[in-house]
């Protein structure tokens, strides 16, 4: 075969946004492209020692489907196959395609398609619909419970300068829960602001070491931190002082749910770029690319899988003490940017992935850092 033809198909199966790879009569990966190692999270040169049987988790339907291409020389595809394991995180459904190769003998090629993507953008739209739901209740409890609180409030003081030492404990009370309910209301509030942001280019990885700094002087100073960073990631579009405020509350959720007595507390902060996403921009018909992806990884012992298709509901938390506002306020304001914000969790092994716009020029090119 001319090798600038093997050059050019190298590099048009490297830019597919599928994982791509090619498994040999023995079993041996011997090729993957770009896409693959993302999905794997494992290197070309790690994947090319490996057995396919080794990649899947035991049993996997797919060896079976690669034994039947071989017998019968023909295409097979199968439609939504899990192939999740703790390795790879939690439930992975894809559809495998897989195709014989004539030369050498026995080589099959595989293509994978995450059915996953797309049951993620449907939720991403119950998330902005649970975010409109708690704007509303957010806008309604700071005019219907802030003033009368602040009635309650002003009525326990007035007795108090009057009471005798055991009533003053009682309109103390009233007092501190009076306080404690504004908390929560001002926290509410903020699902209210209805106002436009203020976006332009911000350097996400700026923002992930000022995030990084707070938390190793303070709640994560017990913690390890892995940052698995792309250097050409070009500026993300949006507003810098939202996204140190949703990555903070993402890092600080990792920290505690690893806990303050772990000996081998890890949390990574990973960027890339992931081509192919893109996302129905609300009340329009252009379809807005999300090719930024951060993740905020953690080996803590993981979200309970029935809490997870919720997770980002207001009033839902894993915490004795949480409120369930943080990551409700996470999915708004991610919304907000135009952006997606999804949770895989398995045992030591919870990752938090938002994919968001990139800063585009004039002309609609990139802009790069």
């Amino acid at each position: 075969m001319n090798r600038g033809f093997e050059q050019d198909g190298d590099a048009i199966v490297n830019v597919l946004p599928l994982p791509v790879i090619t498994v040999d009569a023995e079993g041996l990966i011997t090729q993957a492209n770009i896409a693959a190692e993302s999905f794997f999270e494992t290197g070309l040169n790690l994947l090319r020692r490996q057995r396919l049987s080794e990649l899947l988790p035991f049993g996997s339907p797919v060896i079976a489907l690669v034994e039947e291409v071989r017998q019968r020389g023909a295409s097979v595809s199968e439609y939504r196959v899990d192939i999740g394991s703790p390795r790879l995180g939690g439930s992975r459904i894809v559809d495998v395609f897989a195709t014989p190769l004539a030369e050498p003998r026995g080589r099959v090629v595989l293509m994978l398609q995450e059915r996953t993507i797309a049951e993620k953008m449907d939720r991403q739209l119950t998330h902005r619909g649970a975010a409109r739901s708690i704007t509303a209740l957010g806008s309604m409890l700071a005019h219907e419970i802030k003033n009368p609180l602040s009635g309650i409030r002003g009525a326990a003081q007035l007795l108090e300068a009057t009471a005798n030492e055991n009533d003053r404990l009682l309109t103390r009370l009233i007092c501190d829960e009076s306080d404690r309910i504004v908390k929560l209301v001002e926290r509410m509030e903020v699902f209210g602001e209805e106002r436009p942001i203020e976006r332009g280019p911000v350097n996400i990885h700026d923002v992930l070491d000022h995030v990084k700094r707070l938390a190793v002087s303070g709640f994560a100073r017990h913690i390890r931190f892995v940052e698995e960073y792309d250097p050409s990631l070009p500026p993300l579009y949006g507003n810098r002082d939202q996204l140190i405020q949703v990555l903070l509350n993402l890092v600080k959720n990792a920290a505690e749910a690893i806990g303050p007595d772990a000996v081998d507390g890890e949390i990574t902060l990973a960027t890339a770029f992931r081509p192919g996403v893109r996302m129905q921009i609300r009340g329009s018909e252009e379809r807005l690319s999300l090719p930024l992806e951060i993740r905020v990884r953690d080996n803590g012992p993981g979200v309970p899988q029935d809490l997870l298709p919720n997770l980002f509901d207001p009033f839902v938390t894993t915490k004795a003490q949480g409120t369930g506002l943080g990551l409700a306020l996470v999915a708004k304001v991610i919304g907000d940017h135009g952006g997606i914000v999804e949770c895989e969790s398995a045992p030591r092994r919870t990752t938090f992935r938002l994919l968001m716009p990139m800063l585009l020029a004039h002309d609609g090119r990139a802009t790069r850092t």
